[in-house]
């Protein structure tokens, strides 16, 4: 009896790291090349302290979008309160303003490429926080990953 519920246990936590296994990436120049060369589009997310976390808690860390944000996209965060470097900040805030992003926390998918030293973004829409979970969120996401 204890060697099963051991042997339940151990699967159970296994199973809750693995959901909380999301890579997500800071440096935007990083982001840009890993998506070039993966050939998926960057879900770049905006946050500040003080934003709702419903996205966070709802969506990110659920099995469901670790999932599929492996197979599609490259998790990029922006923290526009960061205060590591005046750089970091000054291009988190840069990227706001070009993504027209208000309200926090917002999703913005984009592509870009890098030419001449010049990054030009290519957006593909916008997503805030949907009631329903991961996967009302991801089936929004999809419709504006692949448009019909």
């Amino acid at each position: 009896m204890n060697r099963k519920l051991l042997f339940l246990l151990f699967f159970l936590v296994t199973f809750l790291v693995k959901s909380q296994n999301l890579v997500w990436t800071t440096d935007m120049t990083e982001a840009i090349a890993m998506s070039n060369e993966k050939r998926k589009p960057m879900l770049i997310f905006f946050t500040a302290p003080g934003a709702a976390e419903n996205l966070q808690n709802e969506v990110f860390k659920s099995p469901e979008f670790e999932k599929w944000s492996r197979n599609n996209v490259i998790l990029v965060k922006l923290d526009l309160s960061d205060s590591s470097s005046n750089e970091i900040k000054e291009q988190n805030s840069k990227l706001r303003t070009a993504f027209n992003v208000v309200d926090l926390p917002q999703v913005c998918f984009a592509s870009a490429t890098i030419r001449k030293g010049k990054t030009m973004f290519d957006t593909h829409g916008k997503l805030s926080y949907i009631p329903g979970g991961a996967r009302a969120w991801i089936a929004e996401s999809e419709a504006i990953l692949n448009p019909q």
